[in-house]
């Protein structure tokens, strides 16, 4: 029914609190809370688990959606010893206990009464409602990095990174095609990295969703970026106005521009407190003499 175990309260399958699961897996059973109402509740289910397979859960866990990939992050892999400690011992806490290493209890300080995990209701562990450490886990679940689509809807490149040497085109084809069609596949060997183009946006999205933090090709982690528009949104070298700079004084004057050449834009006309050029003839430099080039 609940598919929880009965001492520590968490999930069989994933080792998850009550309210993380329902929360991932998108379950809202609602089990009466008191006593007659719960075990009439109890019987009913008794009897339809029964007639069917009681292997598996049943209700609406049983008919809930797969776990999603939050879950599969937050579910425990390793066994969890900590929930099979003994109590503090509440004479040590006084200063009152006097059995010293026979004690059965810890001899450690209890933690913080204002900390929101040291009040857990078993009720509502249970049930799955107000329980701060599946509030934990879940505001961490949701402080987990994502690949946000870029806002220009004419990308469909997803970057590559972090590939094995042995991995060629033929193998990202078998890992990416069954998100949609691909129209070209571009491996760079030189970096580990590959950039594939999908024929459409809802394909590429569907694609990095799908394996972004979570694809392993020969046994190593794949990293998944979107590429890069190409439309020219920075700005050339010929739209770039000119920085106005402060004045100082003492520089020299800007030196005179080759003949046939115009003199560079300039806001004031040369800089304040340098002084003002003088119009004369133009400055001829004896390295543009072509009669002197080489040696002769």
């Amino acid at each position: 029914m609940k598919n929880v175990c009965q001492t520590c309260l968490l999930d069989l399958e994933y080792g998850l609190p009550v309210q993380v699961r329902d929360t991932g897996m998108g379950v809202a059973e609602e089990m009466p809370t008191s006593n007659v109402n719960r075990e009439y509740f109890a019987q009913n289910i008794q009897s339809k688990v029964a007639e069917s397979d009681s292997s598996r859960p049943y209700g609406d866990l049983g008919k809930a959606a797969p776990p999603s990939d939050v879950m599969m992050k937050l579910a425990r892999s390793s066994p969890y010893y900590q929930r099979n400690r003994p109590h503090i011992c509440s004479f040590w806490v006084k200063g009152e206990c006097k059995r010293g290493e026979e004690c059965p209890y810890r001899h450690e300080l209890p933690t913080n009464p204002e900390d929101p995990l040291a009040h857990q209701n078993i009720r509502d562990r249970y049930h799955g409602v107000n329980d701060p450490v599946a509030e934990k886990m879940l505001k961490r679940a949701r402080a987990l990095p994502q690949l946000e689509p870029p806002d220009d809807a004419t990308v469909t490149t997803l970057y590559v990174g972090s590939l094995p040497n042995s991995v060629t085109e033929k193998v990202l084809r078998d890992n990416f095609y069954q998100f949609g069609e691909i129209r070209g596949i571009s491996v760079v060997p030189r970096q580990n990295c590959a950039f594939l183009t999908y024929a459409s946006r809802d394909e590429a999205e569907r694609a990095a969703e799908a394996t972004f933090n979570k694809l392993i090709i020969n046994g190593s982690r794949v990293k998944i970026l979107w590429g890069k528009s190409k439309s020219g949104n920075a700005p050339s070298s010929s739209s770039r106005k000119p920085i106005d700079l402060a004045p100082v004084d003492g520089l020299p004057m800007p030196i005179p521009p080759p003949p046939g050449l115009s003199a560079p834009p300039s806001s004031e006309e040369g800089v304040a407190g340098a002084g003002t050029q003088k119009k004369g003839k133009p400055v001829h430099y004896p390295s543009q003499d072509p009669l002197r080039m080489g040696s002769r």
